[in-house]
């Protein structure tokens, strides 16, 4: 059977050294038909990672897009646009792979039911908050339920391939019929580090009928560096509080039922606000009530996002490309 052509996006905005080892990375690649677009948001990068992106770009290796603007859907948007692929693959600047790591997400669009590949994360902050050694056959039930999936769907640990609810960001494909057949693209309404996009992107693919397939085959390393990939803040700042609990809500109201939505809102309370499992959060009465307001202002937020929604779609990046174009 013939091979697909994949086209592999790299967004990237702050990174430097993990930035140019990922692109070796993909460039080690033993598969023998695909290109790779780097989509960088980095105002000025030091003058070694400068040199290797406009070398890599000279001699055709890379296809480079230089933005005035940063958003990682808008970023993701922005390549496949541009990309030639019949499938389009999306890593995060800062993770490391194996040179079969291309063919593992291939092989599984021999499936026509297959519409995206989640592949599996070895996600270092993740991975310290279980057990070593911490093997998952079959996902629970939880973890198909969109009102509380998130809590219960582990793309970590998990080492049998089975159908999931969503992709992980830094580790996903799709087939192209899904940007150009279905309409589905990444809202440029989630902010920051676009926490719950491709979630969001998730829940609407699955409503084509097509399967979203967990690969364990198709894993990498996603280091998470704490700046950099297309938001460059502490997830301790203000401003990552506030866009991490918009973008929650923005997903819940677009995606859920009444009820599934008011189990989800109460879940992300329950964890994040009032610090249970399985985020393990201080118990201060003081932080719970700082971590409230974020909580609270974050739904106004996604309201108000809504609102704005009835004439504006937020797919302002895009609008402006078009513009361009």
């Amino acid at each position: 059977m013939t091979q697909p052509f994949i086209s592999v996006v790299i967004p990237t905005y702050g990174r430097e050294e993990p930035l140019r080892d990922t692109i070796i990375d993909v460039l080690k690649q033993d598969y023998p038909h695909y290109e790779v677009l780097v989509v960088d948001q980095t105002p000025v990068h030091e003058p070694d990672v400068q040199k290797f992106l406009e070398d890599l770009a000279e001699v055709g290796k890379i296809q480079w897009f230089k933005l005035d603007w940063a958003s990682l859907p808008g970023a993701r948007n922005y390549a496949v646009r541009r990309s030639q692929g019949e499938i389009l693959l999306f890593i995060d600047d800062d993770v490391q792979l194996e040179p079969g790591y291309l063919a593992a997400h291939a092989k599984n669009y021999q499936r026509s039911e297959i519409g995206a590949v989640a592949g599996r994360v070895f996600d270092r902050m993740k991975l310290a908050d279980f057990a070593p050694g911490l093997e998952i056959q079959d996902l629970p039930p939880e973890a198909h339920d969109p009102g509380i999936a998130w809590y219960h769907l582990n793309l970590v640990h998990t080492v049998k391939p089975q159908q999931v609810l969503s992709a992980r960001g830094c580790n996903m494909s799709y087939r192209r019929e899904v940007f150009e057949k279905h309409n589905i693209w990444f809202d440029e309404r989630f902010r920051g580090s676009a926490v719950r996009e491709e979630s969001d992107f998730c829940l609407k693919l699955r409503k084509t009928g097509l399967m979203i397939w967990y690969d364990p085959e198709a894993s990498l390393v996603h280091l998470g560096e704490e700046t950099g990939g297309c938001h460059d803040i502490s997830t301790k700042s203000l401003k990552y509080q506030m866009t991490f609990y918009h973008n929650h809500f923005l997903m819940g109201l677009n995606n859920l039922t009444v009820s599934q939505a008011a189990r989800f809102f109460f879940r992300l309370f329950d964890c994040h606000v009032l610090g249970r499992p399985p985020c393990h959060k201080s118990g201060s009465p003081l932080k719970i009530i700082t971590r409230f307001c974020f909580y609270s202002l974050g739904f106004l937020s996604a309201i108000v996002t809504l609102i704005r929604s009835l004439w504006d779609d937020g797919q302002i990046y895009s609008r402006r490309d078009e513009v361009k174009r």
